[in-house]
């Protein structure tokens, strides 16, 4: 059964030590995330829902960097039964990111139905993982990636980052609106670290949107698929990977001294 075709970044051919230590890389990467992750729901201090919202956030990314280093390293090739296993939130990711602000910046704030909404398309796009990882092998293989899906192609990619631009704007007004009229110290460091969290958060995601618009550009107008070099595929996930890096030392910076320096109660 031939999946290829439809994995996002294949590499294939003859490796390099780099193409080795990229993948050793990328692991940490995951280790790192999830164990950053997994402690922000131990985490005694701040809003309870806002920690587990970035633990969330963590452990989703890391799971969605887990697939690509699956691709990266022929899992899917070899084990082709794996192929949809359900560790692919991209859609995930924005929703995740806005909470956890806005229960930071606002911790009284009670989620009301209208919040629903934003949860739509993360659970639509995991009961989809769960329903492809489970169905034959033969509809795996004819439906793969499709351009339209919304949770598995490019449709996907597109919603994941005008979902995730649009989200970190709508986080960053959250900070904004709660920087006017503050005057206390402690507060006004969380808006302070919040700030900085969306800011670079802005520009390393900038930085991944540009590989992915550049990837879907020239395979659209120009039949030249950038993903078959490796180099551009390996700058690609990396962009990605950095993203979680910068969320990771986000998190960990927190996890030190967020009692201390934020006066977290």
């Amino acid at each position: 059964m031939e999946f290829s075709n439809y994995l996002p970044l294949p590499l294939r051919g003859e490796h390099t030590i780099f193409y080795y230590l990229l993948l050793v890389v990328l692991a940490a990467q995951v280790l790192y995330s999830l164990g950053i992750g997994v402690l922000f729901f131990g985490k005694s201090s701040g809003e309870k829902r806002s920690n587990a919202c970035y633990g969330l956030l963590l452990i989703s990314f890391a799971l969605t960097l887990l697939h690509y280093w699956m691709v990266l390293a022929g899992i899917y090739e070899r084990y082709p039964s794996l192929y949809f296993i359900p560790i692919y939130f991209t859609l995930s990711l924005p929703t995740l990111l806005f909470y956890h602000v806005k229960l930071r910046m606002y911790p009284q704030y009670q989620l009301r139905r209208s919040d629903l909404k934003h949860f739509i398309l993360p659970i639509g796009q995991i009961v989809f993982f769960i329903f492809m990882f489970f169905s034959s092998m033969d509809f795996k293989a004819d439906y793969g990636r499709q351009f339209f899906n919304p949770f598995y192609g490019a449709l996907e990619q597109g919603l994941f980052l005008t979902l995730f631009f649009a989200y970190i704007y709508f986080a960053r007004r959250y900070v904004v609106q709660k920087r006017k009229n503050l005057r206390n110290k402690a507060e006004l460091r969380k808006v302070f670290y919040a700030r900085k969290l969306l800011q670079v958060l802005f520009y390393v995601f900038c930085i991944h949107t540009f590989f992915v618009l550049t990837d879907f550009i020239s395979y659209q107008f120009w039949d030249l698929n950038l993903r078959s070099v490796k180099v551009f595929a390996a700058l690609g996930i990396l962009s990605f990977a950095g993203i979680l890096f910068w969320l990771g030392v986000y998190g960990f910076q927190i996890l030190l001294w967020g009692r201390k320096v934020l006066n977290e109660g």
